[in-house]
This record gives structure tokens, sequence and C-alpha cells, in this order.
């Protein structure tokens, strides 16, 4: 009996092999990725063009807010802002750094890009709480111990700071140990602990050594406070003394659990 033909052979395969495979047409998907490529870079150049090369986006004003010793016209100049600069390229950190040092009286500022056409500047200055008289004028001394400025006039319910240096005995020691910055310092971190009613009476701060810090009232009552430390418990201890002696005219609280008073 023959065998099949080489026809009905290849009839066979094909018919066990399947229909042929399909191919998928990608020209549309690879013409949306192009398209949707160029868009993407087209919006970029305009976001940039936008941002940094047309007239909207520009500085044309410097607001100022928080002064209150300095004029808006000194921190405007001190910043020196970059008027009609792009205001995404104004360097906020270097406007801080530049009115820090021409102006050591701010104690810190925020600097705002206020879209689409400003910059502000929030300035918080710093606050005496002494005053250290020298050649007539008188150095402001803030919380911290930062003498930040010349004054030729004492602000008024200033403190004065007297450093009585010494060049021999303890408090020379104490003075080399700690230099004199360290004894501002140290005056100034007592006169924050003082009790409200006695520092709105506190007419000068003496300091000779770190542990011999003391006050003078304006009525002329002296308080021997010692060093800065334990300031709250010193506040507590003066307080209560002053009430139980009202005539004496020094009191002694450097070792505020053992006060005393004399004088009357």
């Amino acid at each position: 009996m023959a065998g099949p033909t080489t026809a009905e052979r290849g009839e066979s395969q094909q018919e066990s092999a399947g229909p042929p495979p399909v191919r998928r047409r990608r020209g549309p998907r690879l013409r949306t990725i192009v398209i949707l490529a160029v868009v993407l870079v087209l919006i970029g150049a305009g976001s940039v063009w936008v941002l940094y090369g047309s007239q909207w986006l520009r500085v044309d004003r410097v607001s100022i807010a928080g002064t209150r010793v300095l004029t808006p016209q000194q921190v405007r100049k001190a910043a020196d802002v970059p008027v009609g600069a792009p205001l995404v390229s104004v360097d906020t950190d270097a406007i801080e750094a530049r009115l820090s040092r021409k102006l050591p009286r701010i104690d810190s500022v925020d600097v705002v890009r206020s879209w689409p056409h400003g910059i502000g500047l929030k300035v918080i200055e710093r606050v005496p709480v002494l005053i250290v008289e020298k050649g007539g004028k008188f150095v402001e001394v803030d919380d911290e111990g930062v003498r930040f400025a010349t004054v030729s006039e004492a602000p008024k319910g200033i403190p004065t700071l007297e450093l009585t240096l010494s060049r021999s005995g303890s408090s020379a020691a104490s003075q080399r140990r700690f230099g004199e910055d360290r004894l501002v310092r140290e005056a100034v971190r007592a006169a924050g602990a003082i009790p409200a009613a006695v520092a709105r009476d506190t007419r000068t701060v003496r300091a000779s050594s770190y542990d011999d810090i003391s006050l003078e009232l304006s009525d002329g009552r002296t308080v021997a406070w010692g060093s800065a430390e334990n300031g709250a418990a010193k506040a507590r201890t003066l307080t209560a003394l002053m009430k139980a002696s009202p005539d004496a005219r020094h009191f002694d609280v450097s070792v505020p659990t053992a006060p005393a008073s004399s004088g009357s």
C-alpha cells in the first residue's frame, strides 16, 4: 500500500503545529513614547525658562519684619538682596551670613522666598541684659554673654557689669582659668536668675572671679551672690531673706542653704 504523498505530509505537519503566531504591531506604542518624551522635555525646558529666563518670577521687593533698634533700611542694605535676579536663584544662606556679619545686633534671621516676586527677612534682635561702660560709651551684652553693640547712651533699666580684674590671688587664678569672656557669661547667668523684683532695682553686677559675683541695688543695698551655680535656689532664698529682714543692707546667698543678712 502506498504511503502519504509529500503534499499530504506537509498538510499534516501544518495541522499539528497549529495556526501561525500573530505579530503585534509596535508602531503606535513607540510613537506614543516618543511623543511623551518630547512633551516632557518641552515642559522641563519651559519650566527652566519661566524660573530663570522670564521676567515673571524675579525679585522686585524685600520686606523686613521684627526690627526693634535696627531700621528696615539698615537691614535691607546689609542683606544686599539681588533685586532683579530670578527668585529661585537667590542664595538665602548667603543673605543670612551677610546680616550676621554686618549687623551683630541680629541674633537670628529667617530668609524666605515670597512668590512670585519677594524676599522676606524675619529678624530677631539681641536684647541687652547687662552693659559694660567703656570709654564713655556702653557695650551691650546679651543673655549668652555676647557683646554685640556699642551705644552712646545706656539703655534704661539695664544693670552695669563691672569686672574687677585682679593680677594676683585667687581672683587672678580664676581669670587665668576661665578668661574674661567666661566671667562675663557667668555674670550674665547670675543676672538672669535674679528675682524679678530685685532685678528691677539692680544697678550693678560685679564679677571679680568665677565664684565671686555680687549685686548692688539702686538704694545701696548689696547682695553676695557667689558663683552662677544654683541660681534658682539663690533667687528663692534671697526673696525669703529680704522679707524676713526688710531693714538689712547686705544679703549673702552665696551658699543658699546658709544665707545671712546684716546691717540696718
